[in-house]
């Protein structure tokens, strides 16, 4: 080789050397000089954890301030599944792997992931069981859980005492991933009380895991899952905050280093009354099944809605046991069901809808004979006695429905709709709650779509004037009725929130008062033919002969209409009975519906009920007897399938007073003997949170992994008192 040929390769190899070092330098140039913040950024994101913690809900108030929905603090043991698999490989290597059925890419696979089973099992179970503290769980949900939504901590146990948590915190636990978390939870102050209004919380079904992979340890906010807890949900969830927490080289939390609080929700006030809410619900404790409703005729405000059987949505919070649970939807009495949503054959208490359309349509001062029933077709439809000739009032008092029967026919099929339209009969309120029933308003319209094979018929308006066949109204609905003759032609909408308040006193909300329609204005009544359905309806309640005596208050008037409508319930007979009212007369109120299921008649079962409330009502008024009453917490009221005959409070019956039976099913045949609706019930709408029961795995008792050597760094020797226990 000659010496000009091993310069050049000196030269080569001194150029290739520049050339790699030049590349070096460029390199960490562009590491630590152009990406450096980023590249710091992800190694201090290594050494930091970030805790999402979720924001307290606002509050739920009556119209005067009473809570009627709180929050309370409870302790939870949490465990950061991700953490526990990473302190195992750290003491044992790579856990065991299981097998599971997953997508990529939209396209199913097999996928393997590590068996959180077996971590817990031999990491966590022995540490507990050796502080007496180990509870059962569901094994299969954990693994599930961590396959599905690793970065939201698994609940292994809900609401620890103040006891357990202080034990598990002397003794220094020392697990990395089991952390004992504060949590804010729901309080329901008053148990059972509004619980068909105020509903229930739990937590989300379907995390937004693009959200949840942005924090190491992410905790999910409650959400509403049934009534104003859903439907007002997002002015009471809140903000979420952030906690960064600083991890050492071992992977231990050593302390917070940043924390952005949380915002806590909006305060959602109602339009109800807490004490005339009590009222309510102890005056329907009398019977087994039924709902209540009381509203203010002057603007539509709810001021009262009760239904029985009942439940506590303390049971809820912050899951439900599966036993409860499954004892809840097994109880035929169903006290899930909101029943004043829920849509009913209101029977006579309807004929108030059908005298309003029969004066639009001009029947005035029409009279109808009444010898005991009315011939349609081949089907003669009764009445339950002979009354002569009555008109408008005393028809109403009699509730003879002979005469609605053609009271009905001469006002004509298309006047009971539109006049059933402007009182929101047929169509959901709009109330805010959850599973609200329409009810059914039918007509020619609705016969052709839902039966196209009949046609409709004099029958058909007979039946529908008494209101039975396919009429459905809901008590709520009816309520509003009463409210709409009490105030002289004005329907409202119901209004049951009053205003939403920020947490530094912003009202954000507060819906006004909205009229559906004005019977004057729209309707072409005048006030003095609505004047005729009131005194009808007072002369129920205050005339001998009437239907409703038994609904009488000293000191006040009232007027109102009774209503029983037949159903069976199989083989046994199961009717619905009511009575709608306002009072006072003079300067109304309270409008009033009550609706019974398995009563005898309105006028003994749900005229006593109503008349108690109204009575009771009265004493809250401009510093009665009762207006600094005491709000009791209530149990869940039980329902039961028992016949009601009669109800009395112990008030005096008035001799006077005519029982109203229920009419007879030839209405049904005269009509066509087409089936007729059973009703629609009002049920929630989200199931909730509930708590599985401990699978084989998952029950400790059958554990018998040895403790491992994992734990001999951080024991402390449990102290003999608790080793009693």
């Amino acid at each position: 080789m000659s010496e000009e040929t091993g310069r050049l390769r000196v030269f080569v190899l001194g150029a290739v050397f520049l050339g790699a070092l030049a590349v070096l330098s460029a390199r960490l140039w562009y590491v630590q000089i152009a990406r450096g913040e980023e590249y710091t950024a992800r190694i201090r994101n290594r050494s930091q954890v970030t805790v999402r913690l979720p924001a307290v809900r606002g509050e739920i108030l009556d119209r005067n301030g009473v809570k009627l929905v709180e929050n309370g603090a409870s302790f939870n043991v949490d465990f950061d599944l991700p953490e526990l698999v990473r302190a195992y490989r750290k003491e044992f290597g790579q856990p065991p792997l299981k097998t599971y059925r997953g997508t990529v890419h939209g396209m199913p696979k097999q996928l393997k992931i590590e068996d959180v089973e077996e971590v817990v099992e031999k990491m966590v179970v022995p540490r507990l069981k050796q502080l007496n503290l180990a509870k059962d769980y569901n094994s299969a949900r954990m693994q599930k859980h961590y396959q599905k939504q690793a970065q939201i901590p698994f609940n292994y146990m809900q609401d620890i005492d103040y006891e357990t948590m202080v034990r598990l915190q002397e003794n220094n636990i020392g697990l990395p991933g089991v952390r004992v978390e504060v949590a804010a939870n729901r309080l329901y102050p008053y148990k059972a009380l509004a619980s068909h209004i105020l509903g229930y919380t739990g937590m989300p079904n379907d995390t937004n895991m693009a959200e949840a992979k942005k924090f190491n340890y992410y905790q999910p906010d409650m959400e509403g899952r049934s009534q104003i807890e859903l439907y007002m949900n997002d002015y009471l969830k809140g903000t979420a905050g952030v906690s960064i927490r600083e991890r050492d080289v071992k992977g231990n939390v050593t302390g917070e280093v940043r924390r952005i609080q949380p915002k806590q929700g909006a305060n959602v006030s109602l339009t109800i009354d807490a004490r005339l809410q009590s009222i309510v619900e102890k005056a329907l404790r009398s019977v087994g099944r039924g709902a209540a409703v009381v509203v203010d005729p002057n603007n539509g405000d709810i001021l009262a809605m009760a239904s029985v059987p009942s439940f506590d949505p303390n049971i809820f919070i912050p899951s439900i046991k599966a036993a409860d649970w499954k004892a809840l939807k097994a109880d035929e009495a169903d006290p899930l069901v909101n029943r004043a949503l829920s849509g009913y054959a209101p029977g006579s208490t309807y004929k108030i809808p059908i005298s309003l359309a029969g004066l639009r349509a001009g029947a005035t001062k029409r009279s109808f004979n009444c010898s005991g029933g009315v011939q349609y077709g081949a089907f003669f439809m009764k009445c339950h006695h002979v009354h002569g000739t009555v008109d408008l009032q005393q028809a109403i008092k009699a509730s003879c429905n002979s005469y609605f029967y053609q009271m009905g026919n001469v006002a004509g099929i298309d006047y009971i709709v539109s006049t059933g339209n402007m009182l929101g009969l047929g169509q959901k309120t709009g109330v805010p709650l959850s599973g609200e029933a329409s009810g059914i308003l039918p007509g020619k319209e609705w016969l052709e779509k839902f039966y196209p094979e009949h046609r409709w018929s004099s029958g058909y308006t007979a039946n529908t004037s008494i209101g039975q066949g396919f009429v459905l109204a809901t008590p709520l609905q009816m309520a509003l009725v009463a409210a709409t003759v009490a105030n002289g032609g004005i329907s409202y909408y119901p209004r049951l929130v009053d205003k939403v308040v920020e947490q530094d006193g912003k009202v954000v909300f507060q819906p006004e008062p909205k009229v559906r329609a004005d019977l004057v204005a729209d309707g072409g009544l005048s006030p003095q033919q609505i004047e005729q359905v009131r005194r009808g309806m007072w002369k129920v309640v205050n005339e001998a002969g009437g239907t409703a005596g038994r609904a009488r208050i000293k000191g006040m008037e009232v007027a109102g209409k009774t209503g029983t409508a037949q159903f069976m319930r199989g083989k046994v007979k199961d009717n619905r009975v009511w009575f709608i009212a306002f009072a006072p007369y003079q300067n109304p109120r309270y409008a009033v519906c009550v609706m019974v299921e398995g009563g005898h008649a309105g006028g003994a079962v749900a005229a006593p009920i109503a008349g108690k409330i109204l009575e009771d009502a009265m004493k809250l008024d401009d510093g009665g007897a009762l207006a600094n009453m005491k709000i009791e917490p209530m149990e869940p009221a039980k329902g039961n399938f028992k016949h009601v005959a009669s109800v009395d409070f112990g008030r005096p019956i008035p001799a006077a007073t005519t029982a109203e039976a229920p009419p007879a099913n030839a209405a049904d045949a005269a009509a066509g003997n087409v089936p007729t609706p059973a009703g629609q019930a009002a049920r929630p709408t989200e199931a909730p949170n509930i708590r599985a029961e401990a699978d084989e795995r998952g029950k400790v008792k059958n554990n018998k992994n040895p403790i491992s050597r994992f734990f001999d760094n951080f024991r402390r020797p449990p102290k003999k008192k608790e080793n009693a226990q």
